[in-house]
């Protein structure tokens, strides 16, 4: 049964480390990579209980189709939007529109969707501006770890990818609760600060 809530993930230190990239000498392109610990098991479990999954990441196409081919993933995103297609970077609103024409969706469902990632700069400010739930991914010392600003605050924390399964649960059971009301406004999934 497919589910309500909506997940755009990002890749780099949320799904995959940057630690382990191989590139060739001189390009850009990762040819190889390690996934974190528990990165592939909350895919696929996501996948199983019926999530929609998007990549909402800034790169380049090669290396994703390198980096989740390698690990059996190719196929596990609905969707994927990446920099290098778009032609911006997050936090550009153009990635997260995007990100919502490929799986035809409207600004009324805008409440459903989180984003998850480990950049506050590029993935929490652009979900927060965007209007869209935002998940802190606080795993890599790569970036910083505490926001600087209200803008770089996010609605939730985890520190590791297995952690998402129990948040996204619990946000879709509150997607739930609130279809229920017949003629008010749905409430949206964001966690007051």
């Amino acid at each position: 049964m497919s589910k309500k809530l909506i997940v755009f993930i990002d890749s780099g230190d949320t799904l995959v480390n940057e630690g382990t990239e191989y590139r060739n000498e001189g390009s850009p392109i990762v040819q190889s990579c390690e996934l974190i610990d528990g990165a592939k098991e909350m895919l696929l479990t996501l996948k199983e209980r019926g999530y929609t999954i998007e990549l909402v990441a800034d790169g380049y196409t090669q290396s994703f189709d390198n980096s989740y081919g390698q690990h059996g993933l190719k196929n596990i995103f609905d969707a994927r939007t990446i920099s290098e297609e778009v032609g911006e970077k997050k936090p550009s609103q153009a990635m997260f529109e995007t990100a919502m024409k490929l799986l035809h969706l409207t600004d009324e469902d805008k409440k459903r969707i989180i984003m998850v990632g480990n950049n506050l700069e590029r993935d929490i400010v652009g979900a927060n501006r965007f209007g869209i739930t935002s998940v802190f991914i606080k795993w890599s010392p790569r970036y910083p770890m505490e926001p600087k600003n209200e803008e770089e605050v996010p609605d939730y924390i985890i520190h590791k990818p297995l952690e998402l399964l129990d948040l996204v649960e619990k946000l879709e059971a509150e997607l739930e609760k609130t279809e229920g009301t017949h003629g008010e406004e749905a409430v949206s999934i964001r966690k007051c600060i």
